[in-house]
């Protein structure tokens, strides 16, 4: 990093250390006077790292280097693996590192970490570094603490149950994020630093897994004649141009090939058990009652800024709602108590505002068609429950099953383009459920002047309801559209999911 360039990351603690508070400021904008920061607490912050953090400390050392030698191309940082070899035990003396950007060589994998030492020879070390997260975030790691290594065996009562003799990473930074009161929180009170963090974690996991995939293809067996042959077919047949391809197996999530055989099992499923009857859509909801009172519990955080316990708790009741499916619970047998479903298929997505939503599908034995209607009004509702008989129902339908208000009473609406909603509301009003010529499916949604709601200064009544299953509804208190569905071309639309 040139002097003339910004100065930030590691480097603040090297050049110009006499502005180093404005270099702090100016790190974030290129305007320090438009951030409404109390210098005060940077200051204090400054202070604490370089009294408590030993890698803030041997920084500091550097600077002395920097003014001998005026040496500008670099940035700094410490080598530390306990345990690995006396070159990686913590120095009796200063050492200088230069973090290199780039490849090193034609050779090199990864982000690494160059350490010289006093006699200037390079020691090159991989990115799997235990203190990369500490040096990368020091105000989440204040005292420097060594992180992940391969070497990091189990311990506790359940270290006897694993066959592995140590930890993975995903492992070790799950263990990381979890809320233990007789520790330390600093890591999951780190708002959106914490979010980076697990985002940086998360690229460190899958990265040793891609290494580990590419290292390995001969054991994985995971490539095919057919590329040979595809390259031949595109004009590559120079093998010297081609370069080294890695495939990645179908056993690495979100992978081409996992992607296309998920695809292949749900429309084999199709061709044999014929369409899907039910597409339903869970959405997370940043208010359960599970996740604000154990954020009430532990410093009235708020949901947005826990990002690792939404996704949880949503998995957790995504799993219960699956096992509901198969009990019978919501889309009964008629005749019997066993369950009406015979498969279920379902894909995790997250939505533009982070929130992660699954879409289900729902295969249905003994439909006939003469009762479809029927059955149609027993498992779905689009409408509001009365008020008086089940206010529960109305109140959780207004909270979580209201869709806009849009169109010509709110033209802009978010979900509004070219005049029109992109979902089609406000729907038509019909006293009973049918399948139109088209084979769509119109809900039933009678006309019912007590049946409305006031949002956004608008009346919202039974046109702007999304379809839903009331069981569903009251016991996940979330947003769960149920749909119906019954024709081909919303099959293979809905099958794109999946694809």
């Amino acid at each position: 990093m040139y002097y003339k360039t910004l100065v930030t990351c590691m480097s603040l603690y090297i050049f110009d250390t006499e502005n180093e508070l404005q270099n702090r400021k100016r790190a974030i904008t290129e305007d320090p006077s438009s951030l409404a920061l109390d210098d005060s607490i940077i200051v204090r912050l400054i202070e604490m790292l370089d009294i408590h953090n030993h890698l803030a400390r041997t920084f500091r050392h550097a600077s002395d280097r920097y003014k001998a030698t005026g040496s500008i191309e670099f940035s700094i940082t410490l080598v530390r693996q306990p345990n690995r070899g006396r070159q990686y035990d913590l120095p009796t003396a200063n050492e200088i590192g230069g973090l290199i950007v780039g490849d090193l060589s034609a050779t090199s994998v990864g982000k690494d970490i160059v350490v010289e030492l006093k006699s200037s020879a390079l020691q090159r070390i991989s990115d799997l570094h235990p203190l990369l997260m500490s040096l990368q975030y020091p105000l989440l790691f204040p005292y420097g603490d060594t992180g992940y290594h391969e070497r990091l065996p189990y311990c506790g009562p359940e270290a006897s149950t694993v066959r592995r003799e140590y930890m993975t990473m995903r492992e070790f930074d799950a263990y990381q994020i979890q809320t233990r009161p007789s520790e330390g929180m600093t890591i999951i009170k780190g708002g959106k630093l914490f979010h980076q963090y697990i985002v940086d974690a998360y690229v460190a996991t899958e990265t040793e897994r891609l290494r580990f995939i590419s290292l390995n293809q001969k054991k994985l067996r995971a490539d095919l004649y057919n590329n040979v042959c595809d390259a031949v077919e595109i004009g590559d047949a120079d093998a010297t141009q081609l370069g080294k391809k890695v495939i990645l197996p179908s056993s690495f999530t979100a992978s081409p090939r996992y992607m296309s055989e998920k695809y292949q099992d749900a429309m084999a499923i199709c061709r044999w058990y014929g369409n899907p009857h039910l597409f339903i859509t869970v959405t997370a909801n940043p208010n359960w009652v599970e996740l604000t009172d154990h954020l009430d519990a532990y410093g009235g955080d708020s949901a947005n800024s826990r990002p690792d316990l939404e996704c949880r708790i949503f998995k957790l009741k995504l799993d219960e709602m699956m096992a509901d499916f198969k009990k019978g619970v919501y889309f009964p047998k008629p005749d019997a108590v066993i369950s009406h479903i015979i498969v279920a298929v379902y894909t995790i997505e997250f939505q533009k505002r982070g929130l992660p939503h699954a879409h289900i599908l729902l295969w249905l034995k003994g439909i006939r068609k003469d009762v479809i209607a029927a059955m149609i009004d027993e498992y779905i509702s689009a409408e509001f429950p009365d008020k008086e008989v089940d206010r529960e129902g109305f109140e959780l339908v207004e909270r979580h099953m209201i869709h806009g208000p849009c169109g010509r009473m709110r033209p802009k609406s978010p979900c509004m383009d070219k005049g029109e909603c992109t979902k089609n509301f406000p729907k038509p009003l019909s006293e009973h459920t049918r399948i139109d010529k088209s084979g769509f499916v119109v809900y039933r949604r009678r006309s019912d002047d007590t049946s409305f709601v006031v949002k956004n200064d608008i009346q919202v009544d039974n046109r702007f309801v999304v379809p839903h299953n009331l069981g569903l509804l009251k016991k996940y208190q979330a947003h769960i559209n149920v749909e119906w569905c019954c024709r081909t071309s919303a099959i293979k639309y809905l099958f794109q999911v999946y694809h």
